[in-house]
């Protein structure tokens, strides 16, 4: 095909007039003097020459100057001639004294956007309000397990073996209610406004340390060993909010002992080079320096998670329809310790296969100025 031949056959005008966009011509007095048939469906007449700019567009003239200086395009509300508001995105080229306007309806899409701005605010208010209720909440809960375990102390006097076995059934899943409630609620303040950072300097070895003696309980009721790795790391004192870092380890500790019945537990420190921060998702400001970032590894010998489970597996509310209780709450517990990581700047990544364990990968920003909320 002659290229050449094709196009100078085209007339331009024709061409402007069937474009999918709306396209008018305003004068130096600001009239529209010229538009195609998609400017009257948007503006819903066939008599927009003779109309003043201004009076479909809002600030059009000053818009449409704005647009031509800058090269690019503004946003801004129309109407159409009933006086129905509509919101588009408008460029302009401004030949000699006459404005080339192009504009197309956003509507839709501000109306989209207006609605996720407005969901994620109200699901602030809603964590908000949920965080602020949690005592309200578990104080009942606390009281039956209080009161349950007291009647099999014998506190209420003797009980009979039926009593006993029913109380023990109370107890326990009044136990188990109290625990979820708990993570739910951690979930629910690490994804609201009440979520506090606190960055100081603090010696992560012994956090870590700190965090896996709080759960002795729990490794030694299955006989886990757990091993530490610290050979690669030469910087103890780091900078970010201590009392998140706990949390975070907490919750991931929680995950690896569930998934292990039997044999380790490793934890690994070390200083990840720039490449390996940058795709691990971590917040990056600049340029990366050396030992601006560290990462903890906790790999678990347990059961491991096939591909479905890992799917999702820090987002709880993908889980409620078709996952069970244990991989909701599972999904609570890594939740929370992965948005806390993204509101301080760090990154959680995992990696699992069944029957080959669990890597639980904390990638973390320890300089000043680094984390973020």
């Amino acid at each position: 095909m002659n290229f050449t031949n094709f196009f100078s056959n085209i007339n331009p005008k024709e061409v402007i007039k069937n474009l999918p966009d709306a396209v008018l011509v305003v004068d130096s007095e600001g009239k529209v003097i010229w538009s195609n048939d998609k400017a009257s469906i948007i503006f819903e007449t066939n008599e927009l020459k003779g109309l003043y700019f201004n009076e479909i567009v809002a600030n059009g003239i000053e818009l449409s100057e704005k647009s031509h200086s800058r090269r690019n395009s503004v946003v801004t509300g129309a109407f159409t001639v009933e006086g129905k508001e509509f919101f588009i995105e408008m460029n302009a080229k401004k030949y000699i004294d006459q404005y080339f306007v192009t504009i197309r309806d956003i509507t839709a899409m501000t109306n989209v956007l207006a609605n996720a701005e407005r969901t994620g605010r109200l699901n602030k208010e809603k964590n908000v309000m949920l965080s602020k209720l949690a005592n309200e909440f578990k104080s009942p809960v606390q009281s039956i397990i209080g009161f349950s375990q007291a009647l099999l102390d014998g506190l209420g006097g003797e009980i009979s073996e039926k009593q006993d076995k029913y109380v023990r059934i109370i107890n326990k899943n009044s136990t188990e209610l109290l625990y979820f409630m708990e993570k739910f609620f951690e979930f629910s303040k690490a994804e609201s406004s009440l979520f506090n950072y606190d960055p100081q300097s603090f010696d992560i070895v012994n956090t870590i340390q700190t965090v896996v003696k709080n759960n002795e309980a729990e490794l030694n009721s299955k006989n886990l060993i757990v091993n530490y790795d610290f050979e690669d790391f030469n910087k103890k004192t780091v900078y970010n909010d201590e009392s998140c870092i706990k949390l975070v380890l907490q919750n991931i500790l929680e995950s690896a002992i569930k998934l292990t019945d039997v044999g380790t537990i490793n934890i690994k420190i070390d200083h990840p080079d720039a490449e390996f921060v940058e795709n691990s998702g971590a917040r990056v400001v600049g340029n990366i320096s050396e030992n601006d970032f560290i990462r903890i590894a906790i790999n678990d010998s347990g059961m491991g998670l096939s591909k479905i489970e890992l799917d999702g597996l820090c987002e709880p509310y993908t889980k409620m329809e078709k996952a069970n209780k244990k991989a909701i709450l599972r999904s609570l517990t890594l939740g929370t310790a992965n948005t806390i990581l993204k509101r301080i700047g760090g990154a959680l990544n995992v990696e699992s296969a069944v029957m080959k364990g669990s890597t639980f990968t904390i990638t973390l920003p320890v300089k000043k100025n680094m984390g973020s909320l």
